[in-house]
């Protein structure tokens, strides 16, 4: 009897994942020290542009942020460099067949939802869905929370984050990943949603500091300059706070340079973060990382942590 539409995709997604895990490209880094997953790396068109930056900046492994349509340039992607690849998937979530979608995406291979970025409340309908069928496919749902805009028209996405609490205890099996200028910004007790990058020391009990350590399903991705800038701020605590969160943090670097050194106009669309301008996000943020954490938190936030929450198969063993 032929196989169903559905078991096949169910037979694409365990192959895809099989050729990662049979010949994993997990370079160490002379750089870094050991290999580092780069978990927030938006696809960028044709078949090498990704890997290039990932050469450039020394990062040996990559999750690729795409749309659900992408899936014919990814599968050749991950052929031409096998087991360096793994995806996740986004579409419209404000449409009607947004979880027909995404759920076919996770069939064929996503390993998650995101970056989740609409004009949406947190605690709306449409992100409501969302959240339940990632609990339903037992996947994370990367989300970008921003309530302040970066330019005229930009808009602001998934507001709410200061009553996100709210959702974490209504989702308890639901694996949220935080990302962006609210949530990166609520690091600080200060904070009043009235800038996109406060800059500064920072006020010990923010509520991103908080509900990390209350809530096991919340998880942090530690890219793009939100991320860099609040790390930034405060030596003393940014190295306490990564020490706390050491099983909660995924390095990404949400980063648009054109070669992992800077190279091209890495933040044209968006004026605010200009203290990034020519600079790699994803060197920036991994010396960051490096000269604030312990040798072993700093691979648990490079490697570790991106393959146990995004479910990435891993077969390279390292000394």
């Amino acid at each position: 009897m032929p196989q169903s539409p559905l078991t096949r995709r169910q037979v694409l997604a365990v192959s895809l994942a099989a050729t990662f895990a049979s010949s994993s490209r997990a370079e160490t880094s002379a750089l870094w020290g050991g290999p580092v997953v780069d978990c927030h790396f938006h696809l960028r068109q044709g078949l090498d542009a990704n890997y290039v930056h990932m050469q450039g900046c020394e990062v040996s492994n990559a999750l690729l942020l795409s749309r659900a349509t992408a899936t014919e340039q990814i599968q050749a992607m991950q052929a031409k460099y096998p087991g360096v690849f793994a995806w996740t998937a986004s579409t419209d979530i404000t449409k009607t067949n947004a979880a027909a979608i995404l759920t076919a995406a996770v069939k064929q291979g996503a390993l998650g939802f995101g970056e989740i970025k609409f004009h949406v409340a947190s605690d709306g309908p449409e992100l409501r869905r969302m959240y339940a069928l990632a609990a339903d496919l037992n996947i994370p749902i990367l989300i970008h929370f921003q309530e302040v805009p970066h330019f005229d028209g930009e808009g602001v996405f998934s507001t709410g984050f200061q009553h996100f609490e709210t959702i974490l205890k209504a989702y308890p099996k639901t694996k949220f990943v935080g990302h962006a200028d609210a949530f990166w910004a609520n690091i600080s007790a200060d904070y009043q949603n009235d800038v996109a990058y406060p800059t500064g020391p920072i006020k010990p009990g923010g509520i991103t500091d908080k509900l990390l350590a209350d809530y096991p399903n919340l998880f942090g991705d530690l890219s793009a300059n939100s991320c860099n800038n609040a790390l930034s701020r405060d030596a003393e605590f940014t190295h306490g706070f990564l020490a706390r969160h050491q099983d909660k943090l995924i390095f990404g670097s949400d980063c648009s340079c054109s070669d992992g050194k800077g190279g091209g106009i890495s933040q044209s669309n968006n004026p605010v973060a200009n203290r990034m301008a020519g600079k790699c996000v994803a060197r920036e943020t991994l010396s960051l990382l490096k000269r604030s954490s312990s040798g072993q938190v700093f691979r648990k936030i490079t490697w570790e942590n991106g393959h146990r929450v995004w479910r990435i198969p891993e077969a390279t063993s390292l000394n």
